[in-house]
C-alpha cells in the first residue's frame, strides 16, 4: 500500500463513526460550541471527610503514604505532611508552566510540560485510597492530611485550569477513587458537602467531553463512564438534579463499552495486561458501588463480559507472584491499590474479581490478595473457582498453553481495534513464577523517537522481523497502519504428551510468517516458517537476564537449554543486548538471541528445561 492507502485504510478500521466523535469533540472545543467551555466554577475548601466514629476494622491497611510511596508503584517518593506540588514533575520537581490556562489551552504533548503523566501520576489520588484506611483504622493524623490534601488540591488546581483538568480520564480516577474512600470511611449516605461539591464538579468536566472517549475505544470511555455512573448516583442520592442525567448517561456508557470492547472470551481492546487490569479494577469498582447503593443490576450481557475478563486476566496470571507477561502498552496504571503487593502482583484484582463476578474464590489460600475485600464490603465466598487451563481466545487474538507448571503465551494478529505495538506470534514462556522469553513493555509514551520506536516496534519481540521494518508501519505515536490480519490458523489442541497451537500472517509487503508452538512438561519447540522477504529475516529470542553462553546455535545459562536449527543457512547466530521495561519510565538490559536467515524456510528452537 501507499502512504495515501494505507491512511485511508486505517481511517476505515478505526470507524466512521468514531472519527466523526473525535472531530466533532475538537471542533466543539476549538470552536467554543461544546458547553465544556462555558463551565465556571469555585473550588471548596474542605474539609472533605467528617471525624471517624465507631470501632477500627480489623483490616489490613497498605503501609505507604505514611512516610514513603512509590510513584507508578516503581519510583521512590517522600511523603511529608505538607502537601505534594501538585503542578510539578513528581521525579524531578520541575515545575510546569502557564498553570493558569484553562485546559482546553494546554496541548497534548506540550514541551513545556514534557510527559504529562509525571504531573498527573499524584493527582490521581492513590493516597485518598490509602490516607482513608490510615483514618479508618483510627489514625487521626491520616484524616488531617486526606482534608488538607484535598484542600491544598483545590486550591492550586481551581476547576477547569491547568494540566490536572486537561484529561477526562484522569478527572474520573479522582472521582471513583474518592468515592471508594467515602465508601471505606462510611460516609457515603452523609457525605460532607464541600465532597459532594468536588465530585459535582468532575461530572461537569467529564460529562461534556465522554463522546471523545468513546471515540478512542479504550479505557478512555469505561473510566468515564464508571465516574458518571458512580459520582451521578451519588449525587442523586443527595438529591443533585443532574446526577440522575448523570447515572444513567454513565450506565448507558458503561453497557455500550463492555459490549463494544470486551470480547466474548474476556479479550479487552487495548491488547495489553496492565490496560487489562485496569478495566477490571474499574468494573469491579462499579460493581461494588452498586451493591452498596441497592442500584439496579447491569444486563446479563455486561455481567457476561465483565466475568469473561476477569476469567481472561486470571489465565494469563501465575498464582506464584502474581506477576504475567509484560504484554502490550504499560504504563504502570494500577488503580485500586488496597494492598500491600508489588505492582506486577494481579492477584489483588483477579480474587476480587473472581469473587464478584464468577461467584468463587480465584486463590483458596489466605493472602494479602483478600485485604482488599473486607474493605469494599465484599464477602469471601467458601468455594472455589475453577483452575485456568489453556485459552484460546480468538477476538483478541492470544493462546495460553499450560503444562504443569509451564505456561506459554502466542499473540496473533485479531485486531479489531488498533494496535499499541507491532509484535504479532511475539511468545511469552514461563515455568512457575519465572518469565523465561520475555516481551518488553513500553517504556515511555513521551521519549524520543528511538525508544518510543523500539519498545513498540518489532524488534523489541519474540517473532520474526523482515528486512528491518517493523510488522506494520507507523502512522503517528499511537497507530500503526496496515493492520495484520491472521491468515492461518490451527487450533489449540492437548493430548498425554504436549499442547499445541500455529498461527501466521501475511504482511503488507506479502512476507509470510507462520508459527507453530509446541509445549511439553519439559521443552517449548517452536517452528517458524518464513517467505516472501527482500533481504533478510531475523529470529528474536528476548531471555530471562543472567550468564547465558552461546555455542554456536546452543544458547545456555546451565541450567536451561536455547537451541536453533534452520533449514536454510544461517548467516549469523550473535547474542546481544536488548532492553525491557517492567515498569514505567524503567528500562533495563537483558539478552536478547538473534538468528538471521537470508532465505526463506524453517526455522526450529527448542528450549529445554529440567524437570
Amino acid at each position: 500500500m501507499n502512504a495515501f492507502t494505507t491512511k485511508a485504510a486505517t481511517a476505515l478500521a478505526l470507524g466512521g463513526g468514531n472519527i466523526a466523535r473525535a472531530a466533532s469533540y475538537r471542533i466543539g472545543v476549538k470552536l467554543g460550541l461544546n458547553p465544556v467551555r462555558r463551565l465556571r466554577a469555585v473550588g471548596p475548601c474542605g474539609p472533605f471527610f467528617a471525624a471517624v466514629s465507631g470501632e477500627a476494622p480489623p483490616h489490613h491497611s497498605v503501609s505507604s503514604w505514611r512516610t514513603s510511596a512509590q510513584l507508578f508503584s516503581r519510583w521512590p517518593y517522600a511523603v511529608a505532611n505538607d502537601a505534594p506540588d501538585w503542578l510539578a514533575n513528581s521525579l524531578t520537581g520541575r515545575r510546569v508552566d502557564g498553570v493558569d490556562r484553562e485546559w482546553w489551552e494546554i496541548p497534548d504533548f506540550d514541551p513545556t510540560v514534557g510527559d504529562i503523566k509525571l504531573i498527573w501520576e499524584l493527582s490521581r489520588m492513590d493516597w485518598v485510597l490509602a490516607l482513608a484506611q490510615h483514618a479508618r483504622g483510627g489514625d487521626a493524623a491520616a484524616l488531617s492530611r486526606l482534608n488538607n490534601w484535598l484542600a491544598d488540591w483545590c486550591k492550586l488546581n481551581p476547576p477547569y485550569r491547568g494540566p490536572n483538568w486537561k484529561c477526562g480520564q484522569e478527572a474520573s480516577i479522582r472521582v471513583m477513587h474518592l468515592a471508594i474512600a467515602a465508601l471505606m470511611l462510611q460516609q457515603v449516605k452523609d457525605p460532607v458537602p464541600s465532597l459532594r461539591d468536588l465530585i459535582q464538579l468532575h461530572l461537569q468536566r467529564i460529562a461534556p467531553t465522554i463522546q471523545y472517549a468513546v471515540a478512542q475505544d479504550n479505557n478512555h470511555g469505561t473510566s468515564e463512564a464508571a465516574a458518571l455512573f458512580i459520582g451521578g448516583s451519588w449525587l442523586a442520592a443527595q438529591g443533585v438534579r443532574d446526577g440522575v442525567r448523570w447515572q444513567r448517561q454513565g450506565r448507558k456508557w458503561l453497557e455500550n463499552r463492555m459490549a463494544r470492547l470486551i470480547g466474548l472470551d474476556g479479550s479487552f481492546s487495548q491488547y495489553s495486561l496492565n490496560y487489562h487490569r485496569m478495566v477490571v479494577d474499574t468494573v469491579c469498582m462499579v460493581e461494588v458501588w452498586r451493591r452498596h447503593m441497592e442500584l439496579p443490576e447491569f444486563s446479563v450481557r455486561w455481567q457476561q463480559r465483565a466475568k469473561a475478563a476477569s476469567l481472561w486476566l486470571r489465565h494469563m496470571i501465575n498464582p506464584i507472584n502474581g506477576d504475567g507477561p509484560n504484554l502490550g502498552a504499560n504504563d504502570g496504571a494500577r488503580l485500586l491499590q488496597l494492598a500491600d503487593t508489588t505492582y506486577r502482583d494481579h492477584r489483588p484484582t483477579v480474587q476480587l474479581a473472581t469473587v464478584l463476578f464468577a461467584g468463587g474464590r480465584a486463590y483458596a489460600e489466605d493472602g494479602p490478595w483478600n485485604h482488599a475485600l473486607p474493605w469494599l464490603g465484599v464477602t469471601l465466598p467458601q468455594s472455589n473457582a475453577p483452575q485456568p487451563s489453556n485459552l484460546a481466545a480468538n477476538d483478541g487474538g492470544f493462546a495460553v498453553l499450560r503444562r504443569g507448571s509451564a505456561m506459554a503465551m502466542l499473540r496473533f494478529p485479531r485486531f479489531r481495534f488498533r494496535p499499541s505495538q507491532a509484535d504479532a506470534l511475539h511468545l511469552d514462556l514461563w515455568l512457575g513464577g519465572d518469565n523465561l522469553l520475555r516481551d518488553a513493555g513500553s517504556f515511555s509514551y513521551n521519549t524520543d523517537p528511538g525508544w518510543l520506536n523500539y519498545f513498540g516496534g518489532t524488534a523489541s519481540h519474540n517473532t520474526v522481523q523482515f528486512d528491518d521494518r517493523d510488522q506494520m508501519p507507523r502512522l503517528s505515536r499511537f497507530l500503526f497502519g496496515d493492520w495484520l490480519k491472521t491468515s492461518f490458523i490451527e487450533p489449540l489442541t492437548e493430548n498425554a504428551q504436549v499442547t499445541r497451537f500455529a498461527a501466521g500472517y501475511r504482511d503488507g509487503h506479502r512476507a509470510i510468517h507462520r508459527r507453530r508452538t509446541s509445549l511439553y512438561d519439559t521443552r517449548l519447540r517452536v517452528v517458524d516458517e518464513v517467505k516472501g522477504f527482500s533481504r533478510r529475516a531475523v529470529l528474536r529470542w528476548r531471555v530471562a537476564p543472567g550468564s547465558w553462553r552461546l555455542d554456536g546455535q546452543r544458547l545456555t545459562n546451565g541450567h536451561h537449554v536455547l537451541e536453533v536449527s534452520a533449514s536454510m543457512p544461517i548467516v549469523r547466530c550473535e547474542l546481544v543486548e536488548g532492553w525491557e521495561s517492567r515498569h514505567y519510565l524503567e528500562k533495563t538490559s537483558l539478552p536478547v538471541l538473534e538468528i538471521e536467515v537470508e532465505k526463506p524456510g524453517t526455522l526450529t528452537t527448542e528450549y529445554r528445561w529440567t524437570a
